[in-house]
């Protein structure tokens, strides 16, 4: 249903903008487009913004795929040469029947505008679908004030459908939800208040039964390094396998991927610790817990919360990206894999970013507040959690209301948003 509804629109030419709260299902909803168009051998370019974003979905970043090199507007184009479209980039844009940008909430109106510029120069005649909710993580903005991909002027332009999915699948908790919801649009009185402090407990030293939730990089490490050295038994360590599929591939790219990525480059592990999956497979879901029985040399055994052990082998994550190739003497379009990461898709589960969590649904979950910095971010947080019994959340320096904030320039928009609600 909700998936004929955009294959609907998007057959007379109509631009979407596919959004709604965390875990109502946007990510799944935009995989069985991607591989409706690819049953009709469809092209779909899929991008992002930023790496991680772009890594999740599995494509490429805004700044590689329309030839923007490190500009920030379509002024900085001109001044680096940038601005005139090449022959072959104009080709692949055209050759395009549907370009997706995940996470627009992250993206920036100055980088908007040089996607509008490049579907202009390029005769563009697909469709364009963007991904995301406005009241989650916003653009990074270092010098420049904060701008929003709806403040661009081409933003109209597209003049986008909105479609806005609205059930929750992470948490059928009634109560929860209704606090979620009120997080996110910012709007924190007293019973919210409440709420969230009694989910208050002391954190001990060792928690290895709960997953933190933290803001940075260093703090998630830290936190999983200490927690893994109290674990007794021997320390296995397995390293990626990275294949190379096509020439000229510098190693800072893999760096890159794998910094980007929820693919750990090494990946140590113990017998016994806790462990998060980080993909969707038959047998377990993204953010799942489970605890390490068995580490063999190609193969690792996790025992779930639900008692079942599943065996665990290596599985391949591509890094791909459009180019133009000879095939029987005729140059085609084809998404080509630059190279493999063959690693077990697990993680500890002590410890693991916000920005990493985006997707994850975690069951045991301990939030720490304290390293609450950008708008939206609380929201994130709490929004991963599946099973409200199991939250914890830690004191925080603010008010709840002063963590709960969102940019007024995403609220007044979000809530002033018109557009068609699929449940």
């Amino acid at each position: 249903m909700q998936l004929q509804v955009l294959v609907d629109y998007l057959k007379t030419g109509q631009n979407i903008f596919l959004t709604g709260g965390a875990g109502v299902g946007k990510t799944t909803l935009t995989r069985q487009l991607i591989a409706s168009y690819a049953i009709q051998n469809k092209k779909v370019a899929k991008l992002a913004s930023t790496g991680i974003a772009a890594t999740l979905i599995g494509g490429q970043t805004l700044h590689s795929f329309f030839d923007f090199s490190i500009a920030k507007d379509t002024e900085d184009l001109r001044r680096r040469g940038k601005f005139a479209l090449k022959n072959k980039i104009s080709k692949l844009i055209r050759s395009m029947n549907l370009i997706i940008i995940d996470e627009i909430s992250m993206v920036s109106a100055d980088l908007l505008d040089m996607v509008y510029l490049r579907l202009e120069q390029s005769d563009f005649s697909g469709s364009l679908m963007v991904v995301g909710d406005f009241l989650q993580l916003p653009p990074v903005a270092r010098e420049q004030e904060l701008s929003f991909a709806f403040e661009a002027q081409s933003w109209k332009r597209f003049a986008f459908k909105s479609i806005e999915l609205t059930h929750n699948f992470r948490s059928e908790d009634i109560e929860f939800n209704s606090i979620l919801n009120s997080v996110r649009l910012a709007q924190v009185g007293a019973d919210e208040h409440l709420y969230l402090h009694n989910l208050i407990c002391p954190i001990d030293e060792n928690i290895s039964s709960h997953t933190l939730l933290f803001g940075t990089n260093a703090s998630a490490a830290k936190h999983n390094a200490a927690q893994l050295k109290l674990c007794d038994g021997v320390l296995h360590e397995y390293i990626a396998h990275t294949i190379k599929k096509a020439k000229n591939i510098e190693e800072k790219m893999v760096e890159q991927f794998y910094k980007d990525s929820r693919v750990a480059k090494v990946l140590s592990l113990k017998v016994g610790v806790p462990v998060l999956f980080t993909a969707n497979a038959h047998n377990y879901i993204n953010g799942e817990r489970g605890v390490v029985e068995a580490l063999l040399e190609d193969k690792i055994r996790v025992r779930k919360s639900s008692g079942i052990v599943v065996t665990l082998e290596r599985t391949s994550t591509q890094k791909s990206r459009w180019d133009q190739v000879k095939i029987d003497g005729k140059l085609e379009f084809i998404e080509e894999v630059l190279f493999t990461a063959y690693q077990f898709p697990l993680t500890l589960a002590y410890a693991i970013t916000i920005h990493k969590s985006q997707g994850m649904s975690i069951e045991h979950l301990v939030i720490d507040t304290t390293e609450i910095f950008a708008p939206s971010q609380f929201y994130v947080a709490l929004s991963r959690a599946t099973n409200i019994k199991t939250l914890i959340l830690k004191q925080p320096r603010v008010n709840w209301s002063k963590l709960a904030f969102v940019h007024p320039k995403a609220l007044e928009f979000t809530t002033t948003l018109s557009d068609s609600k699929l449940s």
